[in-house]
């Protein structure tokens, strides 16, 4: 069975994380994506040494690069040379959707631009992935992810309370987001361009990508000018006991938002009472038909209610206990533990997508979704840098020893 983009061409002239996991889900989806990358050491992820995670691996595709470039071809080129950008500007004319992540201006300096590529491809599906947009008095700044966390209120919208330090998230989390973002505005531009022949440019960023990981947030205080206060780990709702709480063995984080929840929770930690305590909580609101989601009075008390029953038990068998009753509860796990449990009997079904990458296997855990009806996965790792240089070049009838003549590194 054929896999979706089968049959799509992409050039994929994007780098670090946005980017590649934009092109990384068109590559798993059957598309042919092309990478590339500067002869003078390619993607800087080929070097494997992110942050606290620095690699053990050997060689230019570590499991980080790997991860995100699974089953994409590599072309090695300088498109600050005339030849290396002539190059990419021929294969972009056999191309279905180009990719590029660089600061609003940089590629179409080598004539490699939305306007320069639609005048060789009239119906290219372009998309630049940028850290503030095209446009504006901040786009031509540089991103990164902890940064576009300060900017947007992320950073003031995780912590305990208001006066406590900014807390950013713990993962590039703007980053995969505009790559999933980008890769969903693709798709559907792909199947426009299929339907209609019209071709499409895209503008993502990593402020609209942060903007939509915060969408309730963003939309009430765009319409009531409601600032989000900080919550800890409390659940969105704001229902008492959408919360975390100190167990003898762990933490445990629970979610009883509704009345019928509520009901259920108090009676595993015998604190029926509080169902009745008009005080504690509101009445008129708990036992109004149809529910809603259960309304502190007394905040302070119901939270100290709650945290002392759960100190003398056991997170892991309160997280068997709720879910056995219909409250969704867990214990707090780190990562790994998270994936050893998934993996195994039961759970959740985890079934990482593998990639073999030379001698070795790397594991990752797939797209985030899972087609029923699909072809065979496509299992190649990614490529060594410049690997398929010249196999692309001839193809597209290119003097291959020109283009790829010796050159010194060009100045930005």
């Amino acid at each position: 069975m054929a896999r979706p983009l089968e049959g799509v061409r992409v050039v994929d002239m994007s780098h670090v994380i946005a980017g590649p996991l934009a092109s990384l889900y068109l590559a798993q989806l059957g598309a042919e994506v092309i990478k590339i990358e500067s002869p003078h050491g390619g993607d800087v992820m080929r070097a494997g040494k992110m942050g606290s995670a620095a690699a053990q691996d050997d060689g230019d595709t570590p499991v980080g690069f790997a991860a995100l470039n699974a089953g994409k071809q590599s072309m090695a080129v300088d498109i600050r040379t005339a030849e290396g950008a002539d190059a990419v500007r021929a294969l972009a004319a056999t191309a279905d959707v180009f990719i590029e992540n660089f600061r609003p201006g940089v590629v179409a300096k080598y004539g490699l631009g939305y306007d320069d590529v639609r005048a060789i491809k009239p119906d290219i599906v372009y998309c630049s992935i940028s850290g503030y947009g095209q446009e504006g008095e901040w786009s031509r700044r540089g991103a990164y992810d902890h940064v576009v966390q300060a900017l947007t209120g992320m950073m003031m919208m995780s912590g305990d309370s208001e006066d406590a330090p900014p807390l950013k998230v713990g993962f590039p989390v703007i980053d995969v987001a505009v790559g999933m973002l980008g890769a969903l505005a693709i798709v559907a531009a792909v199947h426009r361009r299929s339907r209609d022949g019209e071709g499409q440019y895209i503008d993502a960023s990593m402020v609209q990508a942060s903007l939509m990981l915060m969408y309730p947030n963003a939309s009430s205080f765009l319409t009531n000018r409601v600032e989000p206060q900080r919550v800890g780990n409390r659940g969105y709702t704001g229902s008492p006991t959408a919360d975390t709480y100190r167990c003898v063995d762990g933490w445990l984080a629970t979610a009883a938002n509704t009345p019928a929840q509520f009901r259920k929770l108090t009676a595993v930690l015998g604190l029926e009472r509080l169902c009745n305590e008009a005080d504690a909580i509101d009445l008129d609101a708990f036992n109004a038909p149809g529910g809603g989601f259960v309304v502190a009075r007394d905040l302070a008390y119901v939270q100290g209610c709650f945290k002392d029953a759960f100190a003398t038990r056991s997170a892991a068998e309160m997280e068997e206990r709720l879910n056995a009753v219909g409250v969704p509860a867990a214990r707090v796990r780190r990562l790994g533990e998270f994936l050893d449990e998934a993996q195994g009997e039961g759970g959740v079904g985890l079934v990482p997508t593998a990639y073999a990458q030379e001698n070795a296997e790397v594991r990752t855990p797939g797209l985030g979704f899972r087609y029923r009806f699909e072809g065979a996965a496509d299992q190649r790792g990614a490529p060594s840098l410049g690997q398929h240089t010249q196999a692309v070049l001839c193809e597209l009838g290119l003097d291959a020893d020109a283009a790829l003549a010796p050159k010194e590194p060009a100045t930005p």
